[in-house]
């Protein structure tokens, strides 16, 4: 199709309570929702433990692959907060403190009359040469260097700091779908739903069953960038449910006349 702009993104979850199941991430839905609506295309996410070495390999693998990587959690002032030494060993540059982060956090610190402390100082450390996310709720910013956007793995300062990052991005030309009720399951549909989307390439057509009342039903569902070869996919798997339907029909007046 012309006139379309496709634009990638990845996510980076860091903590080791993520993979031990302590927390439950929040951050991954709420970014693959925002991003959707933004016309990016979330295409992969992973999440690592509190290793250095696990972040830089991780970090580098999907920063190359996509337009953008967004990482949450690790920026703490806890000794396990390394997330900041990591990226800047990814892209080969210092972690220091930065001269506004350690301004703003100390004003801060001060209007609450609260000792800035080295533990707090910590999340005023990040690359040479990045630049700031903003942090409405608590302060401490998040910061971007290339194409990789960090920030904190806390839910609603992670809502706040990627509410900041989206207006700065660029956009694709967004994915519209189309969801279609079949009363069918997944084994009735298999073969000819996969010639469908072999015949329409522009489309994803994605199969999502369901279990009813002791019945297997599916959603199935047409993404593309145009609404035109949308439709005519729609068109296809709405002909393909009533093929079913005829055949399950000749089958069951067979069985009933033997």
């Amino acid at each position: 199709m012309t006139n379309q702009t496709i634009v990638t993104a990845a996510m980076l979850a860091i903590g080791d309570e993520l993979l031990s199941g302590r927390t439950k991430d929040k951050n991954i839905g709420y970014l693959a929702d925002l991003l959707t609506l933004s016309g990016i295309d979330l295409k992969e996410v992973r999440i690592v433990a509190d290793e250095e070495d696990s972040i830089v390999e991780a970090l580098n693998a999907l920063r190359g692959r996509y337009d953008y990587v967004f990482t949450s959690g690790g920026i703490g002032p806890t000794h396990d907060d390394i997330t900041a030494d990591a990226i800047s060993k990814a892209f080969g540059v210092p972690c220091e403190h930065d001269a506004k982060a350690m301004s703003l956090l100390a004003d801060m610190y001060k209007r609450r009359e609260m000792e800035f402390t080295e533990a707090r100082q910590r999340m005023a450390r990040m690359p040479r040469g990045a630049a700031h996310i903003d942090n409405p709720v608590s302060t401490a910013p998040g910061f971007i260097i290339g194409n990789v956007h960090v920030m904190a793995g806390v839910p609603q300062v992670f809502q706040a700091m990627i509410g900041n990052v989206l207006p700065t991005l660029k956009t694709g030309t967004k994915v519209l779908s189309l969801a279609i009720a079949c009363p069918y399951g997944e084994g009735d549909i298999g073969t000819p739903l996969a010639a469908i989307q072999k015949a329409h390439p522009e489309t994803s057509i994605g199969s999502y069953p369901r279990y009813v009342g002791q019945k297997f039903s599916t959603e199935i569902v047409v993404r593309g960038r145009s609404q035109d070869v949308i439709d005519a996919a729609g068109k296809e798997v709405e002909a393909m449910i009533e093929d079913i339907r005829k055949a399950k029909a000749i089958g069951e007046n067979q069985s009933a006349e033997a």
